[in-house]
């Protein structure tokens, strides 16, 4: 095992549509971050445009990691380990992210470390709020991870140790926002804007339905996007204004209240110390309000700022990889899908 002090590391996060770089010490304490976001660009298309995402990180990575670098007040000399998300996420935009790592990790002699991305979202719980002390490890911990393209219940028993117990069998949650909003004309990204409507409108207007599953832990949000679109026909054939308010509180309550039900009956089941709410939904105020209602196990949700993508949060795993000398080659490639597992 590497030496645990002050070990910094220089971190690129690409996986989408967010050109990102950070340093991060000890696995907790950020030294510096920088994040160049192409959310106006794609609002246009109402979703992420892969080629494009992929040409814009071209013309950003570079800039942002000099920035990063700079406004750190440091070199890549001063780095123990260059990490980067090498999946999953868009390939073309993955490759743009690896293909600077290596570059910097063979100009400077640092070895690399390819990160998985929902790794990186299940540690930025460990991450430090300005005075908050970082998330003490508790294991064994529940993560709901909650993200545009992932809805996830996975038990670590120990660092970097993940045993996926549920997951979504068709839309991720974040995917079923984004194509609520459109339904219903608010457009992308739906996740923010949903919720904005949301606090405006009557949360038991609409009863729309949970699915059952044989795996109470798993997900699925297919039906409940039907729902929603049966409901925005109808009005359409009545020639009424659609209650876009009411439907997205609606649509929001079912969504919230099945992530905080199914969490908390899995983290009773397996009697852990903690539960963790990661991924970009985790920055949704009416999810963090309902878990915030439960007091019986504490509940870690990631500083506002560290929910969405960030590379903050892949230099906090690349730590963990780091302690277990779970570095990568040179021919490391990039992995769309790759799944999370235990290192």
């Amino acid at each position: 095992m590497q030496s645990s002090g002050n070990i910094r590391i220089l971190a690129i996060e690409s996986s989408c549509d967010e050109t990102a770089a950070a340093i991060i010490e000890n696995g907790t304490t950020l030294l510096s971050s920088v994040i160049a976001t192409q959310i106006d660009i794609h609002e246009r298309y109402g979703g992420v445009f892969p080629e494009v995402a992929s040409r814009q990180h071209v013309l950003s990575i570079l800039p942002v990691v000099k920035k990063c670098l700079e406004d750190g007040h440091m070199s890549l000399k001063d780095m123990h380990a260059i990490a980067v998300t090498s999946g999953p996420g868009l390939a073309g935009s993955l490759v743009v992210g690896l293909n600077t790592a290596k570059g910097l990790a063979i100009g400077a002699n640092k070895p690399l470390i390819g990160v998985n991305h929902l790794e990186g979202h299940v540690y930025s719980a460990w991450l430090r709020d300005g005075e908050k002390e970082a998330q003490p490890d508790r294991f064994p911990i529940l993560v709901l991870l909650v993200s545009g393209g992932h809805t996830e219940l996975i038990l670590m028993r120990g660092h970097l140790e993940f045993e996926k117990i549920g997951s979504t069998k068709d839309d991720a949650v974040g995917e079923a926002f984004d194509k609520t909003a459109r339904l219903i004309g608010l457009g992308y990204p739906g996740g923010p804007k949903i919720e904005v409507a949301a606090a405006t409108g009557d949360a038991e207007a609409f009863s729309f339905p949970t699915a059952k599953l044989d795996n109470v832990y798993d997900f699925s949000f297919s039906g409940l996007k039907t729902a929603v679109l049966r409901v925005a026909k109808s009005y359409e054939v009545k020639s009424e204004k659609l209650p876009t308010e009411d439907i997205a509180a609606s649509f929001q309550r079912v969504v919230v209240d099945t992530l905080y039900e199914k969490t908390i009956a899995a983290a009773k089941q397996y009697q852990v110390n903690a539960i963790v709410v990661a991924g970009g939904v985790s920055a949704n105020k009416a999810l963090r309000e309902k878990f915030a209602s439960f007091g019986e196990i504490d509940v870690i949700f990631p500083p506002f700022e560290y929910c969405t993508d960030n590379a903050a949060m892949i230099g906090a795993a690349g730590y963990q990889r780091y302690l277990k000398n779970a570095f990568s080659d040179l021919n490391i490639d990039v992995q769309p899908n790759w799944a999370i597992r235990s290192v």
